[in-house]
């Protein structure tokens, strides 16, 4: 136990590349085990240390979402379905309201309001999502504008594909906007979710 307990002292001042401390996991571990195997393994523990932040300082940042040079990304967990295209996630103890990127979905008081509201609840409320910024991140209400993901899901794309949502365009943000447009041809050709209702036939997909 004491051995661990100074090695993980020594992971936490070893990102400064300290040699004394180095010197002094040796001689903390020193009587359990020789003094010449104690410098090996504080010896060691420093060299994994520094090769495993290289490796992160070089690795670059990653995602399937285009339109950002770098894609932000939160996990929470969804406590409030709002409607269609808004919820609230917990961030960091903080109840957030996130606004859906690139779709809309009926309003309170307009046709098919409960049904695209209980498809998204469906989806998300009370599981982890993983939320993919675009390059505007906040909107003018200050809610988060994110692509929400699900079990790898991605909710946007799965309301669009069931005809729950209309594909909106809020530019900057682009990410899969043409790949939307072809899903929610497709659903109102099979006349899927709220497609019927005619709700979403204004004939724009942009705000």
């Amino acid at each position: 136990m004491l051995l661990r307990l100074s090695i993980l002292s020594l992971l936490i001042v070893g990102l400064a590349g300290c040699a004394t401390a180095k010197m002094r996991l040796s001689q903390e571990i020193a009587p359990q085990i020789s003094t010449e195997v104690a410098v090996q393994v504080g010896t060691a523990v420093f060299e994994q240390v520094g090769a495993a932040v290289a490796e992160l300082a070089q690795s670059p940042v990653s995602s399937d979402d285009g339109g950002a040079d770098q894609v932000e990304e939160e996990m929470g967990l969804v406590t409030r379905v709002i409607d269609g295209d808004t919820i609230d996630v917990m961030l960091n103890g903080v109840n957030t309201r996130i606004r859906y990127l690139q779709m809309n979905t009926p309003e309170r008081d307009e046709p098919c309001y409960r049904e695209s509201t209980q498809a998204n609840a469906d989806l998300v409320l009370g599981k982890t999502a993983r939320l993919v910024a675009d390059q505007e991140k906040v909107d003018r209400y200050d809610r988060l504008l994110r692509f929400i993901y699900v079990d790898d899901v991605n909710v946007n794309r799965a309301l669009v594909e069931g005809g729950f949502a209309e594909v909106v365009l809020y530019p900057p943000n682009d990410a899969h906007y043409d790949e939307f447009v072809r899903l929610e041809q497709a659903a109102a050709a099979a006349g899927r979710g709220c497609h019927p209702t005619g709700i979403f036939d204004d004939g724009s997909t942009t705000r």
